[in-house]
């Protein structure tokens, strides 16, 4: 239904209707901000990589290919936007406070924080395409066609690099001390 529902939204866009747009953004700003932040890494940063994909997605609404998933559409967008940040910007080391759960207790909060730091320490470690592999595939759970459509690259290219990219980051793991060598 979703898919149904986005493509009335983009007609309704393109022959005038402004206000569509904006049921778009609210369908898919959520999506489209974690995959910015799994990349960029930075709250702030995050949301303008977000609304400047929206806002690309709105200049280009007329490119739109309606044989493909809006979804699948403006995910790719923000890939790209959030692929072009990092590349601009140094990297940083820092983890956003506000992205861990007041929901536990200290002791497990700690525990959480303390290994997505080094998570996401070590998925900075990982050349961009395969850090965007594992985010789509392990924290946005998308499927291997999915992420062939966001990506525009075979889903044959998508097993590969999600392949070298695990092992990667297996090793990564492995040398600072969060796994055990198996």
């Amino acid at each position: 239904m979703e898919q149904h529902d986005d493509l009335v939204l983009v007609r309704r866009c393109l022959n005038g209707d402004a206000n569509a747009f904006a049921g778009l953004v609210k369908q898919h700003q959520r999506a489209v901000f974690n995959v910015a932040y799994r990349i960029v890494r930075d709250y702030e940063d995050a949301s303008d990589v977000a609304q400047s994909a929206f806002v690309k997605a709105y200049e280009k609404l007329d490119t739109f290919n309606e044989q493909y998933k809006f979804f699948s559409w403006i995910y790719r967008i923000a890939v790209n936007e959030a692929l072009n940040f990092v590349n601009k910007r140094k990297p940083e080391d820092e983890l956003d406070e506000r992205m861990v759960s007041n929901a536990r207790g200290p002791e497990q909060l700690t525990e959480i924080g303390e290994r997505n730091e080094q998570i996401q320490t070590a998925l900075q470690d990982l050349p961009p395409d395969y850090r965007t592999v594992i985010v789509l595939r392990h924290f946005r759970e998308l499927s291997y066609k999915e992420m062939a459509e966001v990506l525009l690259i075979p889903e044959k290219t998508v097993k590969s690099r999600l392949f070298t990219a695990r092992r990667l980051l297996k090793d990564i793991l492995i040398e600072h001390g969060i796994v055990d060598h198996e």
